[in-house]
């Protein structure tokens, strides 16, 4: 996609909220994402770290060693990745990712990128469209992404 194309937010791109510590799990290496209903975007989303934190999950072993030396940031856009997939849990014997959950809709993320530094933002739960602002300041601290 050439710079061009991505000077209007509303065509390519979305921002999702996830609460933190599962963030950072994102980032390294979490896949798939758990959501209670169907996500029909597919396509480039801002990965936003909601304002609150889930303290219990930081309690899980899996959780912990994926955000061990990771700052929690909160409040912020963290990072960008690529949706190319939402589905129904199907069972273990078909997703056997130790993240997903069951009975719930899977968001499978791809091209995972982490920013270096963290972009204060608000968002929402489910799917919300950047300011062109925001993706700006995102894309300025990824130069070499093209999406």
């Amino acid at each position: 996609m050439n710079q061009a194309a991505y000077t209007d937010p509303d065509s390519w791109i979305r921002g999702i909220t996830v609460r933190q510590p599962w963030a950072s799990c994102i980032l390294a290496g979490k896949n798939p994402e758990n959501r209670p209903a169907n996500w029909p975007w597919r396509g480039w989303v801002l990965l936003h770290a909601g304002k609150q934190l889930d303290r219990p999950a930081l309690r899980d072993p899996l959780v912990a060693t994926a955000i061990r030396g990771r700052e929690l940031h909160l409040g912020a856009v963290i990072g960008i990745a690529r949706l190319t997939d939402c589905h129904p849990d199907r069972g273990p014997e078909h997703c056997t990712s130790p993240w997903a959950q069951r009975d719930v809709h899977h968001l499978v993320l791809a091209d995972v990128h982490e920013l270096p530094l963290p972009v204060p933002a608000t968002g929402a739960l489910s799917a919300w469209k950047p300011t062109q602002d925001l993706v700006d300041q995102v894309l300025q601290q990824l130069p070499g992404l093209r999406p």
